[in-house]
């Protein structure tokens, strides 16, 4: 079997590039090694950029996100008893972010895949990529019990941190960029109204806390613990304590308190490979990038990814040009670098990181005082979180 492109991995970034792909013309076949329910119920991110929405557009993905998404002009910094809301109306005039889980992301781009009937191809067992140093690449693997193997002349490695694609490339190759955090976040899911219409990021003396939300009536909750944090320490009704203390009295006197349905702990790492081609294998998403989720760039960079990679493959197919390819990687790696620092920039500026003395909170709390109080650092922070430009 051949095919122009083949994609592993159907979280987001290869839903998307596969969407993309085909309303181009260009043939793909997407392999996933886990089944439908599985991709479906994975909780992730919720906070999608200006240029994450206008890709899902022009996927023609974006109905359901028009109806339910949740348009936000702004967040809040709350620290030392006072809230500050950035304002990205005033502050980046046309731009927006809009809260939209991870979740519906991946359903509606299946439900696509299906409708225009090229669907994942679920279950791919035992995934090798080969031959892409050369002319000829090749995907192997095994479906229903089946060995299968697909050739193609373009493998997309979108598999993420764990998957096969970025392990099969000669380590020699790579260049890795790494910073595992001292802390990790505990987060919730609840059927309970959000305390604010907007997302509310807090500094406290017991560590961060973040108030976000699904929907009008589903709040999503994190708290700043250990890494090595036992969920068993943390029943609901001393998440709800934490978090009413972190807040600050005003707004936990109108927190909405219930059960969870959804309770996990997410490490905290930065982490880059370079380069993000080798031959006729390219990666894209978390296979060659992760963040941590304090600035919500994750699945807007992996968008990023796709909006540059599905541009040159097109351009390859329909114009014979090569350029967009050669220049791939450095494109992404430019726009991955200021959004690694944006995070590492906003873990920093509201996380309590062990072993701080009381000068370090002094500068972390000045840090805050000035983006509060200055116009330019409350854009600079604005221009970052409603997303860079693309090239």
């Amino acid at each position: 079997m051949h095919t122009q492109v083949a994609i592993i991995g159907a979280g987001p970034a290869g839903l998307l590039l596969s969407q993309l792909l085909d309303l181009a013309g260009v043939d793909c076949v997407l392999l996933e090694r886990r089944d439908r329910d599985y991709v479906e119920g994975r909780i992730r991110a919720g906070v999608l950029e200006q240029g994450t929405v206008d890709l899902l557009r022009a996927a023609q993905v974006a109905d359901r996100l028009e109806r339910e998404g949740l348009v936000h002009d702004g967040i809040e910094l709350a620290f030392e008893g006072r809230r500050h809301r950035i304002d990205f109306a005033d502050l980046t005039p046309g731009k927006a972010v809009t809260v939209y889980g991870q979740t519906e992301v991946t359903k509606d781009l299946i439900n696509a895949r299906i409708a225009r009937g090229n669907p994942p191809v679920f279950e791919a067992e035992d995934v090798e990529v080969l031959d892409f140093d050369g002319e000829r690449p090749r995907v192997r693997y095994r479906h229903n019990g089946a060995a299968k193997e697909l050739s193609c002349d373009f493998i997309a490695g979108c598999d993420g941190f764990h998957g096969v694609c970025r392990a099969s490339v000669p380590q020699d190759s790579l260049r890795i960029f790494e910073r595992v955090y001292p802390f990790a976040w505990l987060g919730i899911l609840t059927r309970t109204k959000p305390v604010s219409d907007e997302l509310i990021y807090c500094r406290h003396d017991n560590g961060f806390a973040l108030f976000s939300m699904r929907s009008p009536q589903v709040s999503r909750l994190y708290l700043q613990v250990r890494p090595d944090e036992d969920l068993n320490e943390w029943p609901d009704d001393r998440i709800w304590e934490e978090l009413k203390l972190r807040v600050g009295p005003e707004a936990a006197a109108a927190l909405e308190t219930g059960p969870s349905f959804e309770k996990s702990v997410t490490p905290m790492r930065s982490f880059v490979a370079e380069p993000l081609r080798f031959g006729r294998l390219f990666l894209a998403g978390d296979a060659g990038h992760i963040v941590p989720p304090t600035g919500a760039k994750g699945l807007n960079l992996a968008a990023a990814d796709i909006h540059y990679l599905s541009e040159a493959l097109v351009a390859f197919y329909k114009e014979n040009r090569q350029d967009l390819l050669d220049t791939y990687s450095d494109k992404c790696l430019r726009r991955i670098w200021k959004a690694e620092r944006f995070s590492w920039w906003m873990t920093s500026l509201m996380h309590r990181f062990p072993g701080r003395n009381p000068f370090d909170d002094r500068i972390q709390l000045a840090e805050l005082m000035y983006v509060a109080d200055s116009r330019t650092a409350s854009t600079a922070l604005a221009e970052n979180y409603v997303g860079l430009p693309y090239e």
